[in-house]
């Protein structure tokens, strides 16, 4: 491969991670605005963040970028950039997933917290910020990790917007080399090395907020020392 064509590559690496950032940063937003809306006491509130789970759970992310990019700007009269239609598209999607993890580390907190809340007579808003989000984030970082293995994976699909991400890139450098196999080798090592890198990032970010949550600090054993002939062995 000739510098050009590597820089077409890393090229679209970067628009790869530009599109991974963003699209994490909407779909975190989404999962803890919804999964915190599951738990709601109204059950209007919770009936519409199931109705939204359920339908960008139940649908195709490649349907929806078809959606966003195609379909809606002529019905609204606007066009959205590749990069923003991507964005939204894939955000909204993996944060449905996110918003059940959300709920379900929510609902694995010992009520016994929620009810100590309410005995310190807490208001809902003070329970979930003081006590029950404390113990409910760190159980989330290991799926949440997993989540964003896939949105990294999913990032691909924008590729058929004419968008320049790494998948993109990496079949137009295919078609000037006309060689697939080195070409999608190089594809699948770089997408595994990023994974591999946020694999490591989600992992040290767990044990960052697990230190502590809810232990005592470990204490040395006390050691006693038995006199010199006093029988005892």
């Amino acid at each position: 491969m000739t510098s050009g064509l590597w820089e077409l590559v890393l090229s679209g690496v970067w628009v790869t991670i530009q599109l991974l950032v963003l699209s994490a940063l909407l779909a975190a937003a989404v999962s803890f605005v919804v999964g915190v809306a599951r738990t709601h006491r109204l059950w209007v509130v919770r009936f519409l963040a199931g109705v939204y789970t359920e339908v960008f759970r139940g649908t195709s992310a490649l349907v929806m970028i078809f959606w966003v990019f195609f379909v809606l700007p002529p019905a609204f009269g606007w066009q959205l950039v590749p990069l923003w239609a991507g964005t939204l598209a894939l955000g909204l999607t993996y944060g449905a997933y996110g918003s059940e993890i959300v709920r379900g580390a929510l609902a694995a907190v010992d009520p016994a917290q929620r009810e100590g809340g309410i005995a310190l007579s807490f208001t809902p808003w003070q329970r979930m910020k003081l006590i029950l989000l404390p113990q409910a984030v760190p159980e989330m970082i290991p799926p949440f990790s997993n989540l964003l293995i896939e949105l990294l994976k999913g990032t691909a699909l924008v590729s058929i917007m004419g968008m320049g991400d790494l998948a993109f890139s990496g079949n137009l450098v295919r078609l000037a080399l006309q060689e697939s196999a080195e070409i999608y080798t190089y594809v699948l090592l770089i997408y595994f090395v990023i994974a591999f890198l946020l694999t490591r990032l989600m992992r040290g970010l767990e044990k960052k907020l697990k230190a502590g949550v809810g232990k005592a600090p470990r204490k040395k054993p006390a050691t006693v020392r038995v006199p010199e002939g006093s029988g005892v062995s």
